[in-house]
This record gives C-alpha cells, structure tokens and sequence, in this order.
C-alpha cells in the first residue's frame, strides 16, 4: 500500500500537480474574518497613502484581492456589525443606536447569522474583541440595556469568546473558563502591553487551541483605531508618527464649511466635532498621527496572525478577510464623526485572501460594487453551505473567482444613516417614539438614505421638509464637491437614482 501511495504521488508531481494542495481544496476552508473600528479606507498603504505604515496588510494585498468599490450598507458602529452578521440591511434587521430602529438582536435573528451557521456546519467558532451590540432571547427596546449576558446569549454561538461591549474594561467575558493563558491575557496589571495587543494575543490563543481535525471560523473585532488617547495606543508605535507630517486630503475643510446642508450644520454630531477635534490643521495632524498609530498597531497583529498560521501548516487552507465597521471623515467636509453618507464615511477597505490559491490567481484590484451586508452570504458559501433566506446580500465568490457575469451583476449599492444624535441623547428617554416624531416635525432629522454607482452618488435626507437630496458625478468629482441636485441638466439621472433608491428601500422593509 506504501508503494502505492508512493507512486501516485510521483506521478501527480511528474504532471505538476501538489497533491497536498489538491487535498486542501477539497477540505472546508478555515475562515478569518478581521475587522477594525471607524478605519478610513484610505488609511493604509495598499489604498493609496503610504505614510499610514500598513507593511503586513500590504504584504497580504499584494497577494489578494484588494475592493475599490466596497461600500458599508450603513456606517456606524452597531448597525454595521449587525449587517455584517446577518447579511440584513439596518432597516431590516433594525437593530442601532436610536429609536424607532433601536432592538437587541433575537436569538432567531442570531442563529441565522454567519457564526451560528458555520457552528452547526461543524466548525469551531471563535469571536475576540468589541461586540458592539446586544442580543436577548426577542428583539427588544432599548438596544443598550445595561447587562449583555454574554455568556447566556452567546454560549451556544461561540466556543471561544475574549468580548465585551466597546472596550476591554467595560464587560469583557472571557471562555473557555478552564482556559489560564486567555486569563493571563487579560490579566489586570500587565504592563507595556495594550487593548490591540491583546486583541492579537487572545487571536493567536484561539490558533493554538485549534483541533486539528477541525475547520474553523474567528471573528476579530479590533477596538482601534477608534478612540485616540494615550491609554487607547501602544506608545512604542506612536514613535514612528510622532512627528510625521501626514497628507491633508483636498476636502479637508478648515473651520466650518458652509456648503452642509443646514440641517446637518445645525443638528449633526460631526459638526461640532469637527470643531472641536479637527477643524484646525495642527489638530488634524495631532488625530491622523493616533489613528495611523493605532491602524500600524493592528497591522503588527495581522503579521503575527500570519507567521502563526504558516508555523500550524494553516495558511494553506485559510481565507482571510480584512475590513472594518464604518470610516471616519477626519476633517474633510468639515466634519469629524462618521454616518452621513459621503465617502469618506461609507466606503470601505475589504481585502480577500484565499490561501488556497496561487498569488496569480488572486492577485488584483477589483471594481465590481460590493456592500457590507454581502459579508454573512460569502462567508456561509466559501464553507459549503447555502445562505439563509434572511439574507439580504449577494454571495461573491464568483466575483473572487472571476467568474461572474459582471453586466448581470449590481450596478449599485444601497445606503443608509437612521442615526440622530439628539435620539442617542435621549435614549433613556421613557418616550423616545414621541421625541423622534418632535424632531421630524420641527425639520431636525438627517436621516437620509442612497445609492452609489460607479458614476453616481445620490442621497436624500427623506425626513425633512422639503427633502434635500444631494447628487454626485464621482468620475469628475470623486470628493463629492459638486452638488448638482437642483441642476435643470441632471433631471433625469436624479429622477433615476430617486427611484433606485425608493425601490431598494421598499424591498429591503419587504424582504
């Protein structure tokens, strides 16, 4: 039987072919799915802006598929990651920071999610770092109730869990509890060492912990590079920063910028903001420094993650996603914050790494349009099963493997913000339906919805009277600079995205 075996080795090599490589192929693939906290697409040098020194996630690009045209469906934190779970879009799902649209997610709504997927499939799940949202046995209001129970709501979900609620001191949960080294991580009083840090030593400790004879499924939810204090960064990376003069992007607006439509001037939190973080360019300086401190941080861990996988012989039968929950605007429009609906705000960086593959055979930039609530649909495919029925978003795989017909795929993406800040101010309110009814009416809301073509970017905020839309050329005008909404010439591309969009949100509330 050895010289069996034997022999057909040597002929799959004398015909090129790696037997080990063939074997992998057929196995279900190991899936990492990496993602970070309000990360700007552009900051990292993959995407155009070396002074932001990303050598690993750059390596790994190189060697992947890197999105141009990744979107977020919506672009803030809770609802972002609920998307992302579910492959539901936020008016679907309604789980977010305000009323009307502020539930928990259900244990229904959960098992309907990537990770339970994958668990019942056979695979050993594993989540580290900022949950960000809350899930209860029903949907229910308030969606920020002051206990998670993680344990109770996410036991059956996750066989390896280093989580809490927005950042390791607030609620962190840790299991397996016969685990001592994933205690000693989190242990009260280690010295130079940091929340990404332990973010990559709790990821590194699922890897070792990891069957051999089993797929598996982490999910990495990095705490940066939100936040930009002393206590949020690991001070030794900062050195390399401290006195770099970053790029100020050509919609940086000093000061206040009076093109905003008046009711975001007037009510929107990345007004005052910016006003008070980012509105002078010494400021900007002093933000852009702690941010690309914090994304070389978590670029430190994604290189640890690699050399981790090729010493457990995984990498060849890993796939390796790479985004974040929302972008951050860091001054341009004259606005801090996220949410609103231009680019800076809801476009995203994704990076896709199959090591199943050759370099020659991944390698390249991609356009074709592709959203955030399209995560949960691929990753359930890439590990052989069907996407639930729930799922709002499209399976990509064959946009990864270059064979999807690209005229019968989207030709746009659908966006939302339902997030007020006066709402999330009030979200202890015992009548919060009556307080969002008082802003509508005295013409206070922004919320706004779009979509965004590879030409066009078209939003309106629906709730003000009258509406305000807001229209973009992005091939002429990729800062969005221009508004030509009220030009007599744009009539009938307006009167198209209009009813793009109104047709999304109707199938989306329908679904």
């Amino acid at each position: 039987m050895k010289k069996i075996i034997l022999i057909i080795c040597w002929v799959f090599t004398c015909f090129g072919i790696n037997f080990n490589i063939e074997a992998q192929k057929s196995k279900q693939p190991n899936i990492i799915f990496l993602m970070t906290d309000d990360q700007r697409w552009d900051n990292m040098g993959c995407y155009g802006r070396p002074e932001f020194y990303t050598p690993n996630l750059d390596s790994l690009a190189a060697k992947s598929v890197v999105f141009d045209n990744a979107y977020y469906a919506v672009a803030i934190c809770m609802p972002s990651r609920v998307t992302i779970m579910t492959g539901r879009y936020n008016s679907n799902h309604r789980v977010g920071f305000v009323a009307p649209d502020n539930y928990t997610l259900s244990q229904t709504d959960l098992a309907k999610t990537y990770p339970a997927m994958l668990k019942n499939a056979g695979y050993r799940t594993g989540f580290v770092g900022k949950v960000g949202f809350t899930v209860t046995e029903n949907g229910q209001r308030p969606s920020i109730p002051k206990a998670h129970f993680y344990k109770e709501n996410l036991g059956q979900t996750f066989d390896f869990f280093a989580g809490s609620e927005t950042r390791p001191t607030k609620g962190l949960v840790l299991w397996p509890e016969s685990d001592e080294a994933l205690k000693e991580i989190y242990k009260p009083g280690r010295t130079n060492t940091g929340r990404t840090l332990k973010t990559g030593e709790a990821m590194l400790r699922f890897l070792d912990t990891q069957p051999e004879d089993q797929p598996f499924c982490l999910s990495v939810s990095f705490y940066a590079v939100k936040h930009d204090s002393d206590k949020h960064m690991y001070m030794p990376h900062f050195e390399q920063f401290k006195n770099e003069e970053f790029s100020i992007p050509e919609n940086y607006v000093e000061g206040d910028n009076e093109k905003l439509p008046q009711v975001v001037k007037e009510n929107a939190r990345g007004v005052y903001l910016h006003r008070n973080r980012s509105s002078k360019p010494e400021q900007y300086q002093r933000l852009v420094r702690r941010f690309a401190t914090q994304g070389y941080s978590v670029d430190d861990q994604v290189g640890k993650l690699i050399k981790k996988l090729k010493e457990k012989n995984l990498l060849d039968n890993t796939i390796i996603i790479y985004t974040s929950d929302n972008g951050r605007f860091q001054g341009s429009h004259g606005l801090f914050d996220k949410c609103l609906l231009y680019d800076e705000s809801v476009k995203a960086p994704l990076i896709i790494y199959d090591g199943r593959k050759t370099v020659s055979e991944q390698s390249r930039r991609e356009d074709a349009l592709i959203s955030s609530v399209d995560m949960a649909p691929t990753i359930v495919s890439m590990a052989g099963l069907k996407p639930a029925n729930t799922m709002q978003g499209r399976d990509i795989t064959k946009v990864l493997n270059q064979t999807q017909d690209l005229s019968q795929w989207r030709d746009a993406v659908f966006m939302e913000d339902l997030f007020l800040v006066d709402m999330f101010k009030a979200k202890n309110s015992n009548n919060p339906d009556a307080l969002n009814q008082e802003l509508i009416k005295n013409n206070k809301s922004y919320r706004a919805r779009g979509v965004r073509t590879k030409k066009w970017k078209y939003f309106v905020y629906y709730e003000h009277e009258p509406k305000i839309e807001e229209l973009y050329d992005i091939e002429n005008d990729p800062l969005e600079q221009n508004n030509l909404a009220n030009k007599s010439r744009y009539t009938s591309v307006l009167k198209k995205l209009r009813e793009k969009t109104e047709t999304y949100y109707t199938d989306i509330k329908e679904f």
